[in-house]
C-alpha cells in the first residue's frame, strides 16, 4: 500500500467532522467517485466511509474486479473512518465496486453508495459519472415557483417503466418518454407529476421502494442527463416535478448497504430495530450522525443536481413507530417506555429543517398512515416539520363508501361527513394512488357499483367528489381514462381502451375537471382555511346526497357542490344558498359529452324561502350518480 495520498482533492477534515456530527448535508461532493485533476493528471477520485473495514481496494474491469493489488488500494485517513484516492487516467463509463476486507479477514465487493450511475440491472457495478455540463433552461421556473399553499396542487402520479412502453415492450428513455409525457401533462391540465421512485433499484416490482443506489438515477431509462433533460422541460411546460423518495428502509442485496464494511453500518445492528419483517429490507440506523448526513445529503442532492420541486416520503409511518406491523416478539419499546422511535423523530426533523433551509417552495409530503400528530406542524413547535400529508383517511373512508353497494350507502354515509372533521387538521393532499389499485384492490372504475355505465358515472362523481373537498390532489395513471384492469406493474397502461367512447368520454371528463380546478380559485385559494368551507346538508343519508359549499377569498368566486351518490333522478331538490340571486349550473358530470344523462338545471333564480339554514333557496334537478357545481350569475367583484 502506498504511503502518502496527494491531498489536493481529499475530503477536508472540516468536512469530515460535520459528516461525523450529522451536518454535512452536502456529503455527496466529496463520497463517492469525482472525475478531477491532480498535479496537473486528470482522473478519478475515489472516497468512501467503510470505519470498520481493514482494507478497501478499487475493483473493476481494468483488474478482473480483482482489487487486492497495491495499485488498487484506497488510502485510509486516519482517524476518519474514511477511504480515499486518486486514479489517474480514469474516465467517466469506467464500471467499478470496492473490494472490502472486513475485521473478521472477510472479502466482498460492494457497490458505491454514493455512485451517480449503476449499471443497468440485473448488473449491480457502479459507473463513474459526471453530473456537470447539463445546460439548464429552467431558470423562469424557478424564479416564478410560488409557496403550494394558496395556489392549484394537481398531482399526476406515475411510475415510468409502465405509463407506455415500446412495441417491443422495451422502456422508453427519460428523453423519450418526455416527447410524450409532457404534452399529455400540459393538455389535461396537471399542476405536477409525482414519479414513483428513480433511484436504482435491483428489482422491477419493488417498483423502486427497496433502493440500492440513492444517489444514483435508475439505468433503466437512460443516463443522468437524460433525466435532467425531462425535468428540465417538465418545467419549461409549467409542470412540477415530485420524486417519491425512500428513507425508511433499503433492500438488502448483497451489492448494497447491507453489511457494508462487514459491520452493520447503515441499519441498526439490533434486528429488533433494523428488520422491517413485512417487506423483507432493512430501516437505517437513524441514532448515526452518519446517517443523517448521508440521508439529508441524497434529498437535497435531487433538489441540487435535478432541480426538482418536491417529494414524497415514502413510509413514514415505518420510521415513526418501533412496532410497525411486527409482532410482538418482534419490537423493543424506547428508553422511556414508548413505542415511539425518538431516532427518527429527531431525524425527520432536522431533514425537513434542512430542506426548507434551502427550498422554502418545496414540496415534503409525508405518506403517513396513522393519525400521529402535527406532521405538518413546524419543528420548533413540535411538529414533524412537513408541509403536506397524504390524507389516508379521507382515502380509505372515500374508498371505503364507493364500494359499498347502492342500498348500503345510506348506512354509511357518515364515511362521506366525517372526512371534514379533521380536514384542517394537518395540510392534507388527497391521493388516490398505485397502492389502491394494485394487488387484487381493483381499479378505481372496477370498484364501483352498478351497471358498465354507472361505473363510469360512479368514477366520474369521485373524482369530482376529490376535486371539490378540501386539499392538494393527486391521481395515479390510468384512472384519468378508466383504466379497467388494476395496475399491472409491469405492462404499460390499457391504452387502447380509447378507442372506445366510453373511455374517451372519461379522459374529456378528467381534462375538463382539471380544467375547473385550475380556473375555480374556490378550489384551493382556501384550501388550509376553516373559512373556505361549509357544509349545505350533510345528513340527507336517506337519499345518498351531500351538499356544501367552498370559497375563495373573494365571494364572486364562491362554488356550490351536489352530489348524489344513488342511481335515482332528484326532482325539485331543494338546497339552500349563501345569498340571493340566480345561480348557474357551471359543470355537471352528466353532461352528454363525458358519457352522462345530459340532464341540465337552467339558471336557477334564487326563493326567499329558509332552507339548510340559509334565508334564501333553490330547486334543481339532480342526475342519478352526478356531482353538480354550481356559481351565483352576477357582476364580477358582486
Amino acid at each position: 500500500m502506498a504511503e502518502t495520498p496527494t491531498t489536493e482533492t481529499l475530503p477536508s477534515s472540516d468536512d469530515i467532522f460535520l459528516f461525523h456530527e450529522g451536518t454535512n448535508y452536502r456529503s455527496y461532493s466529496m463520497l463517492g467517485a469525482h472525475t478531477a485533476a491532480e498535479e496537473g493528471i486528470s482522473g478519478v477520485r475515489f472516497t468512501v466511509w467503510a470505519p470498520h473495514a481493514t482494507y478497501v481496494g478499487l475493483a473493476g474491469n481494468h483488474n478482473g474486479w480483482d482489487g487486492t493489488q497495491n495499485m488498487d488500494s484506497l488510502y485510509k485517513i486516519p482517524d476518519s473512518g474514511f477511504w480515499s484516492r486518486f486514479f489517474p487516467g480514469m474516465e467517466p463509463g469506467t464500471f467499478y465496486k470496492y473490494r472490502i476486507v472486513a475485521a473478521d479477514g472477510t472479502s466482498f465487493l460492494k457497490a458505491d453508495p454514493f455512485a451517480f450511475k449503476a449499471e443497468v440491472r440485473p448488473a449491480t457495478a457502479s459507473v463513474v459519472a459526471e453530473l456537470a455540463g447539463y445546460q439548464w433552461g429552467d431558470a423562469a421556473w424557478r424564479r416564478k415557483n410560488k409557496s403550494p399553499y394558496n395556489q392549484p396542487v394537481n398531482i399526476y402520479e406515475m411510475h415510468f417503466g409502465t405509463w407506455r412502453q415500446k412495441e417491443d415492450g422495451e422502456f422508453y428513455t427519460y428523453q423519450e418518454l418526455g416527447g410524450l409525457l409532457i404534452p399529455y401533462l400540459v393538455e389535461m391540465g396537471y399542476t405536477h407529476v409525482e414519479f414513483m421512485p428513480l433511484a436504482e433499484h435491483p428489482y422491477d416490482l419493488s417498483w423502486g421502494y427497496q433502493g440500492t443506489g440513492y444517489f444514483a438515477a435508475t439505468s433503466r431509462y437512460g443516463d443522468p442527463h437524460e433525466l435532467m433533460y425531462l425535468i428540465d422541460h417538465l418545467h419549461q411546460a409549467g409542470i412540477g416535478v415530485i420524486l417519491d423518495w425512500v428513507p425508511a428502509h433499503f433492500a438488502k442485496d448483497a451489492h448494497g448497504l447491507r453489511m457494508f464494511d462487514g459491520s452493520a453500518l447503515y441499519e441498526y445492528a439490533d434486528p429488533m430495530l433494523a428488520e422491517k419483517p413485512g417487506w423483507g429490507t432493512l430501516s437505517f440506523d437513524f441514532s448515526k450522525p452518519e446517517i443523517s448526513s448521508f440521508l439529508i445529503s441524497n434529498a437535497l442532492f435531487w433538489f441540487d443536481l435535478y432541480h426538482i420541486d418536491g417529494m414524497r416520503v415514502d413510509a413514514v409511518t415505518s420510521m415513526l413507530r418501533l412496532d410497525f406491523e411486527k409482532k410482538s416478539h418482534q419490537y423493543r419499546h424506547n428508553a422511556n417506555g414508548g413505542l415511539e422511535n425518538l431516532e427518527a423523530i429527531s431525524f425527520i426533523q432536522r431533514l425537513n429543517k434542512a430542506i426548507f433551509q434551502y427550498y422554502p417552495k418545496a414540496l415534503m409530503m409525508a405518506e403517513e398512515s396513522s393519525a400521529w400528530p402535527g406532521v405538518t406542524a413546524p419543528v420548533h413547535e413540535g411538529g414533524l416539520g412537513f408541509n403536506y400529508k397524504w390524507n389516508m383517511g379521507w382515502m380509505n373512508d372515500t374508498l371505503g363508501y364507493i364500494e359499498h353497494e347502492f342500498s348500503e350507502r345510506p348506512h354509511h354515509h357518515n364515511l362521506l361527513t366525517f372526512p371534514i372533521c379533521y380536514a384542517y387538521a394537518e395540510n392534507y393532499t388527497l391521493p388516490l394512488s398505485h397502492d389502491e389499485v394494485v394487488h387484487g384492490k381493483k381499479s378505481l372504475l372496477n370498484k364501483m357499483p352498478g351497471s358498465y355505465e354507472q361505473k363510469f358515472a360512479g368514477l366520474r362523481q369521485l373524482l369530482g367528489y376529490q376535486m371539490s373537498h378540501p386539499g392538494k390532489k393527486l391521481l395515479f395513471m390510468g384512472s384519468e381514462f378508466g383504466q379497467f384492469i388494476e395496475w399491472k406493474d409491469q405492462e404499460q397502461l390499457d391504452w387502447l381502451l380509447l378507442e372506445y367512447e366510453s373511455h374517451q368520454r372519461m379522459l374529456a371528463y378528467s381534462k375538463e375537471l382539471n380544467k375547473l380546478y385550475l380556473s375555480e380559485k374556490a378550489l384551493w385559494e382556501l384550501d388550509h382555511d376553516l373559512e373556505g368551507y361549509q357544509w349545505i346538508d350533510a345528513d340527507d343519508s336517506g337519499q345518498s346526497i351531500v351538499s356544501y359549499i367552498r370559497r375563495g377569498k373573494k365571494p364572486v368566486d364562491t362554488l356550490l357542490f351536489i352530489i348524489n351518490f344513488q342511481p335515482a333522478q332528484r326532482l325539485n331538490y331543494r338546497i339552500g344558498v349563501p345569498r340571493p340571486g340566480a345561480y348557474e349550473e357551471i359543470f355537471s358530470s352528466e353532461r352528454t359529452e363525458f358519457g352522462g344523462s345530459g340532464v341540465h338545471n337552467a339558471p336557477m333564480q334564487s326563493s326567499k324561502l329558509e332552507w339548510h339554514n340559509q334565508l334564501n333557496s333553490i330547486e334543481l334537478t339532480i342526475p342519478p350518480l352526478s356531482f353538480l357545481v354550481l356559481k351565483k350569475v352576477g357582476r364580477k367583484g358582486k
